[in-house]
């Protein structure tokens, strides 16, 4: 997948209805020159799918079929084809958050259930500004990457920098000793705001979270939480937010630890 494919991918992500922009896709490519693939059929694209390597886990996401050419295999040819190049790139363990629909597709190609995720949706409502959460300064996003890596177990730096980079002002931190407990961000999408990824503490997660709405009040948004962090669910509901959908976080190769009770909030399924 090249710049030139971007009004493909713009078409398959409408199609869907799904909440990326053309900022997501030129992120992916980014992210991952040569790892993100387009499908054809008959000389014609039909369908993709991206990749992010991060050392020996990668994600896989975007993988989208239009409309005509679905239920013909598009979408296990690319699969197989982005498993080939992964583990060509020597990948141990690769991730992804597949949908209902998908989850079969996925199986079958030797994938995993590890936890659920809930989509919340709603108009976020005004809240109490929450003590001690601060922009942070451009000079902290290493060690807010740093952090990351030690509650997720992914190196996620040539993911998290971009996002941080495109949006710096909403990238908020708690910081109360010197010391990150948590960290959250936001980016604006085609139907919603995006409110993730917010990594944190037990302590510092329901501030962050209750901030992150307080800054996007009386705008449509979108949370991804782990069915497993509870308190983080209770917020969104406190906040009048309803589940969408619902998502498997699923895994090939070795499993590794990403403790979901730190995840207050992902990055998008595209992200993990």
């Amino acid at each position: 997948m090249k710049p030139a494919d971007l009004p493909l991918g713009r078409k398959l992500t409408s199609q869907a209805g799904w909440n990326q922009v053309d900022a997501d896709w030129r992120r992916f490519m980014g992210m991952q020159p040569g790892g993100c693939f387009v499908a054809e059929m008959d000389g014609a694209p039909v369908g993709t799918t991206v990749t992010c390597v991060f050392g020996p886990v990668a994600w896989i996401a975007m993988v989208l079929v239009e409309i005509s050419a679905r239920r013909k295999g598009v979408a296990t040819s690319l699969l197989k084809h982005v498993l080939g190049f992964l583990d060509a790139e020597g990948v141990r363990t690769v991730r992804l958050d597949a949908t209902a629909a998908g989850q079969p597709v996925y199986e079958k190609l030797g994938f995993v259930a590890e936890y659920p995720l809930a989509r919340y949706e709603g108009t976020a409502p005004p809240a109490e500004a929450q003590p001690g959460i601060t922009t942070a300064a451009r000079s902290l996003f290493p060690e807010i990457v740093a952090f990351d890596r030690r509650m997720t177990g992914t190196r996620r730096e040539k993911m998290l920098l971009p996002l941080f980079e495109e949006s710096p002002h909403a990238v908020r931190i708690l910081r109360p000793d010197g010391r990150i407990k948590g960290y959250v961000t936001t980016r604006r999408g085609a139907s919603a705001t995006q409110i993730g990824p917010c990594i944190a503490t037990t302590s510092a997660g329901p501030l962050l979270l209750r901030d992150a709405l307080n800054h996007c009040a009386g705008r449509p948004v979108f949370i991804d939480i782990p069915c497993d962090n509870t308190p983080a669910m209770e917020v969104a509901e406190a906040s009048g937010l309803k589940v969408q959908r619902r998502f498997m976080r699923m895994c090939r190769g070795d499993r590794i630890t990403d403790a979901p009770q730190a995840i207050w909030a992902g990055s998008g399924p595209e992200k993990g």
